[in-house]
């Protein structure tokens, strides 16, 4: 996937604004369950919010590690929420329409 344009990337957090935090990262940081949970929830959904609970002082490491990991993008962070998008593989099954 190529990297966002800066249009895009507002388009997805305006498409995000509605949406509620799907995964959160707890005290124990960044976990293989987390990425599951993510990687999970991108084929489902293509964007998803995931919410900081503890670890807030290293949340912009943890979303750029999480984006790179699950092969997505991070489309923003707003306040202690990050907001991941990955274009589905099947074009059929789509939902966001990037501009």
């Amino acid at each position: 996937m190529e990297e966002l344009s800066s249009t895009q990337r507002k388009y997805l957090r305006g498409q995000a604004h509605s949406l509620k935090p799907v995964v959160q990262v707890g005290k124990n940081g960044l976990s293989d369950e987390i990425l599951a949970a993510v990687e999970e929830n991108l084929n489902a959904h293509e964007l998803i919010k995931v919410k900081f609970v503890e670890c807030k002082d290293q949340k912009k490491e943890i979303s750029a590690e999480i984006a790179s990991r699950a092969k997505a993008e991070l489309a923003g962070l707003i306040g202690n929420i990050a907001i991941i998008y990955r274009q589905h593989p099947e074009a059929d099954k789509r939902h966001i329409k990037l501009p």
